[in-house]
């Protein structure tokens, strides 16, 4: 029997939001488009060196219209592809929902600075900053940066009021250092918002060196915002690695649930095997780990195939297929 045939629109959602290794088309599409990310910022960063950006100007400018050419097509085709993701919901709202996510956001603001320098005077500057932000496009292809977005998004809670706290700290440090040192330092603690300089220095335990406390007080004072700081400006990186360590474990509790159900017959035929490997490579886990998982749901199937002998009590194993 004939295959059915595929859409032109679900081909082009396959080879864009379900690239797979063995299909070399879209396999090409992916290497092709992270390529042309790096290539676009490597080439952003070099036109801020005056004699590179004078002396290749015009090809600076033929680069930069050709990738963002590039990448307007595929913001185009992500778009017209969406419905394809969201079958049930009509298709002008399932493009308005992908529109909507982070990462066509971040598609779009890709090419956003090219067009409105056509209809709007820029500063250079400016335009550098805003196309530099293509570097975040690789966060589909990197499986970290990906979780590390979601974490973010899922504590973003937490983490707003860790940051509340962390600036009611800035705002009170550098209330006490003015107090305490206005008069010793009136060119840099000469008021709150110049205090501010030094208290979030000091909170953040970086410590330049260059605005310290003189006067005994401020160093007492200086001395316990700098404890404080060790532990409050390391809540927020506390939070996120909490949340990393337990989206992980869920995506690797997701692969271990799909190699349970896959062997509930004792075995994993083909179609289920390239089922898992789409979803590992989905949830960004290496080969040893999945190995790793498939090896326990075997050994914890394979012991409860352990059976009682209902006139004796004794135990016996059941003959399978790691014998």
């Amino acid at each position: 029997m004939n295959a059915p045939a595929v859409s032109p629109r679900h081909r082009v959602f396959q080879v864009l939001e379900n690239p797979n290794r063995a299909d070399r088309l879209s396999w090409a599409v992916e290497i092709g488009l992270i390529v042309l990310i790096l290539a676009s910022v490597t080439a952003v960063a070099l036109e801020t060196v005056p004699e590179l950006f004078a002396r290749f100007h015009t090809e600076f400018r033929l680069f930069d219209l050709l990738i963002t050419l590039a990448f307007t097509v595929e913001y185009i085709a992500r778009v017209w592809a969406a419905p394809e993701d969201k079958p049930d919901k009509p298709a002008w709202l399932a493009r308005l929902h992908y529109m909507r996510s982070p990462m066509a956001i971040i598609d779009l603001v890709a090419i956003l600075p090219f067009y409105l320098a056509l209809f709007m005077p820029l500063d250079l500057q400016l335009l550098r900053v805003l196309r530099l932000l293509r570097i975040y496009k690789l966060a589909r292809y990197s499986p970290a940066l990906t979780v590390l977005m979601s974490v973010i998004r899922e504590e973003a809670a937490t983490l707003l009021a860790a940051f509340s706290i962390l600036t009611i700290l800035l705002i009170f440090a550098a209330a006490g250092a003015y107090w305490v040192e206005h008069a010793a330092q009136p060119e840099a603690f000469g008021s709150v918002p110049a205090a501010m300089w030094w208290s979030m220095v000091t909170l953040t335990t970086v410590g330049y060196g260059d605005v310290t406390p003189i006067t005994p007080m401020g160093r007492v004072f200086g001395g316990a915002i700098t404890i404080l700081g060790v532990g409050m400006a390391a809540l927020p990186a506390g939070i996120i690695a909490s949340g990393m360590a337990d989206h992980l474990h869920r995506r690797r509790d997701r692969l271990r649930e799909e190699f349970r159900c896959a062997l509930e017959d004792g075995h994993i035929d083909l179609g289920e095997g390239r089922k898992i490997e789409r979803l590992r490579r989905e949830l960004g886990i290496s080969r040893e780990i999945a190995h790793g998982i498939h090896q326990d749901v075997r050994r914890k199937q394979f012991q409860r195939l352990q059976c009682t002998c209902p006139q004796c009590g004794h135990e016996f194993q059941h003959k399978g297929d790691d014998e």
